[in-house]
């Protein structure tokens, strides 16, 4: 799994011209899943996110993590984050999983993180055509490959 995690004053995704998640402090977190993902890599990842210390205290020194201070979470999945662009000039997505090994994950790893930050969490439509829109706080961007924890 890999995911982007940007530090957010605000950030919404839509659908076809309706908003259909929306958040105001907190994480924003772009997710792609490949075929080599599994329940190992949801739980990895979720706890990870939920506990980096990336928001400021009072000195301005990053030291909060998004529980900490009552922060809320967007998820949006997004396939193009295994985009291969080694050879020629058009992205290959081949390592990015297919809707049936993706999907269960991506809820899973949904469900493990309203679970870790005992709120909803907002979320995109998984394979849609979405815009999302936010305010990166910082900006802190943050990036985070499960294949890759050492």
């Amino acid at each position: 799994m890999r995911a982007v995690i940007q530090r957010v004053q605000s950030g919404k995704v839509t659908i076809e011209g309706k908003d259909v998640g929306a958040i105001q402090q907190g994480l924003v977190i772009l997710l792609g899943i490949e075929d080599a993902d599994g329940l190992a890599d949801v739980e990895w990842l979720a706890a990870k996110v939920v506990a980096l210390r990336i928001f400021s205290d009072a000195d301005g020194k990053m030291n909060y993590s998004v529980t900490e201070i009552d922060g809320e979470v967007l998820v949006v999945s997004q396939f193009t984050l295994h985009a291969s662009t080694k050879k020629g000039t058009r992205p290959s997505f081949i390592r990015a999983a297919r809707p049936d090994h993706a999907i269960p994950l991506y809820e899973a790893f949904l469900e493990k993180l309203e679970f870790l930050v005992s709120k909803p969490v907002q979320r995109g439509q998984f394979g849609a055509d979405m815009q999302v829109a936010l305010i990166n706080d910082g900006p802190v961007t943050i990036w985070i490959d499960t294949q890759n924890k050492s």
